[in-house]
């Protein structure tokens, strides 16, 4: 039996060359509410916080930028970067799918754009962790207990 639980969708996260055809898309034409920003030199990313829905359904989309084309990772490729699943508990979850034989990115678990605990499937397995998430990377999220006790 599995020690966790995914509970829905937590965010999508879209990259380009430049977030401001994103942000009118997404926020003017479309209508979505900024809720933060959030930019990282050693994530090579710029990114704008927008997200649909309230509460403990509210999906963030994330609409991201490198800061530095030719460095890594680029957020911009592919489009679609990775989206974001609410888990119920992060640490049982990557020890059990650690032990399946999961590839997970380097950094491991830590704090995410939006303040809370993250880590990322890698989209491409390896020798020694065969199993990824098959050419999507997949962002796991701690839920808060808010969106526990309403997703669960």
């Amino acid at each position: 039996m599995r020690p966790f639980k995914i509970l829905g969708l937590q965010q999508i996260a879209i990259g380009n060359e430049s977030k401001e055809r994103l942000t009118n898309f997404w926020g003017e034409i479309l209508g979505l509410t900024k809720t933060g920003t959030f930019k990282s030199e050693k994530e090579n990313v710029d990114e704008d916080i927008y997200a649909m829905g309230k509460g403990a359904f509210a999906v963030e989309v994330d609409l991201m930028q490198p800061i530095d084309l030719n460095k890594s990772p680029k957020v911009h490729e592919p489009k679609l970067n990775h989206i974001g699943l609410w888990v119920d508990d992060i640490q049982a979850c990557v020890k059990y799918l650690t032990d399946k034989g999961v590839r997970f990115t380097p950094g491991g678990i830590r704090k995410g754009a939006a303040g809370y605990d993250v880590t990322f499937i890698h989209p491409k397995g390896n020798e020694e962790f065969p199993l990824c998430s098959e050419g999507v990377l997949v962002e796991l999220v701690q839920a808060p207990k808010e969106v526990i006790k309403a997703l669960s």
